[in-house]
């Protein structure tokens, strides 16, 4: 009797278990589903909208552009009537000189010949004074101790001045011991004789040198290029496109350097043209501050002098530079980097912005829960934005009641910004 009713029994277990089983799977299988479709509904949403995050920094943009500009100065060409001959440098390329200052000398006729001359004397003068027994006196001690003295120092320098100073000392020392050592010598006579010829020839080279002085105080140049008299600082109207495209200049070339004239080139400021028609030189007036970086990678300050409006449709612009001219002073063309502007504050990413009603707002994730904030673009580039949050008065103007201004979030550093924030989080 018992087992006929454990059978009926463990059947309706059986099936009972088997019943459960079949909703769990069900309930498993429907639960899969759900995820993998929120999660497929997830991945198109990523796609059309990337959720990536960006964190707030202090950071700096700028707007740039890359130039091509002729440089004009205030420079004055200074040449003798002895060009033709050659001439001696008497200040190096580059170096500051004052008014009336010797900057160079053209060689004299027959140069060659005098200096040859005095050379042999020289040599017959220390064999005379070589073969002397004569006891030397203090005077010719000391003499001989400055000699030694300047001989070393000519070869401690490079500077070519500096050399042919030396060189001028040591000769007339060498030129007072002979004298002195002739008045005490039994060859005096011979040796006065040397002496003499000696000066009659240095008489001759001399009187016969042309010395070139500056006519103004300046920066020595002798890398001339025949331009000094064309691009001038009073004429830049006449300076426009298509006149500077025809002096067919290549960009960053070095100048060569003249062996025949020189220029005095005013070191305080120089000016350089370059055409442009970017929206922000579309944009710029005569008096604006720029900033440009030279080839060397100085930034300098710049200031805008004169407009030419092209019919193309660009503008010609003369910048003035007071820094570096110096740097600059072997070149007539170069390639530079013009900085429009620049800002520093706090730096997003311009796909972190979202715009309603005019305004711009950006998203905040802060474990995982999205705040819409409010920010004012204060620079923008291509790609970034610097931003900071309104002030009171400026959202009372802007139309917001007390309450919302109150119940504001403001952006601050290191928050954690959505770039392309979907309209769901703009929501929250």
């Amino acid at each position: 009797m018992n087992k006929k009713t454990k059978v009926p029994n463990e059947e309706v277990r059986q099936k009972n278990n088997k019943i459960k089983f079949n909703i769990k799977l069900l309930i498993t299988i429907i639960l899969i589903v759900i995820i993998l479709a929120y999660a497929i509904y997830g991945a198109i949403k990523l796609v059309k909208n990337p959720t990536n995050t960006f964190i707030v920094t202090n950071g700096k943009i700028s707007q740039e552009e890359n130039a091509i500009g002729y440089i004009v100065r205030e420079e004055t060409v200074v040449k003798g009537q002895n060009y033709k001959n050659g001439m001696v440098k008497i200040k190096s390329e580059g170096e500051k000189v004052a008014k009336g200052e010797s900057i160079f000398r053209y060689y004299s006729s027959g140069e060659n010949d005098l200096k040859t001359k005095i050379a042999e004397l020289d040599t017959k003068i220390q064999e005379v004074m070589q073969n002397e027994q004569s006891v030397f006196t203090s005077d010719i001690k000391l003499l001989e101790t400055q000699i030694e003295k300047e001989l070393n120092s000519v070869y401690q320098v490079n500077n070519i001045q500096k050399i042919q100073e030396y060189k001028k000392n040591i000769n007339s020392n060498i030129s007072k011991k002979a004298k002195i050592s002739g008045e005490q010598s039994p060859s005096g006579s011979y040796l006065k004789q040397l002496l003499s010829e000696k000066e009659e020839y240095e008489n001759r080279l001399n009187a016969d040198a042309e010395y070139i002085v500056a006519s103004e105080p300046g920066i020595v140049s002798y890398r001339v290029d025949g331009l000094e008299e064309t691009l001038k600082t009073d004429n830049f109207a006449n300076l426009d496109k298509e006149f500077l495209e025809n002096l067919n200049i290549k960009t960053g070339q070095i100048v060569a350097s003249s062996e025949e004239v020189g220029k005095i080139i005013n070191n305080f400021q120089c000016y350089i043209i370059f055409n442009s028609s970017s929206n922000e030189a579309k944009d710029t007036k005569i008096g604006n501050t720029i900033k440009i970086r030279l080839q060397n990678a100085d930034i300098v300050n710049a200031s805008v002098e004169n407009i030419i409006e092209e019919t193309d449709g660009s503008r010609t612009i003369t910048i003035k530079i007071t820094d570096n001219v110096e740097k600059i002073i072997a070149y007539r063309k170069i390639s530079f980097d013009i900085i429009w502007w620049d800002a520093d504050g706090f730096r997003i990413p311009n796909d972190a912005i979202k715009e309603e009603n005019g305004l711009s707002y950006v998203v905040r994730n802060r474990n995982g829960y999205y705040n819409k904030m409010l920010v004012k673009i204060l620079k923008q580039n291509d790609e970034y934005c610097i931003v900071k949050q309104y002030k009171s008065e400026e959202l009372k103007e802007l139309g917001f009641s007390n309450t919302q201004i109150y119940n504001m979030k403001n952006i601050a550093l290191y928050d954690e910004i959505v770039i392309n924030p979907t309209d769901e989080q703009m929501l929250q």
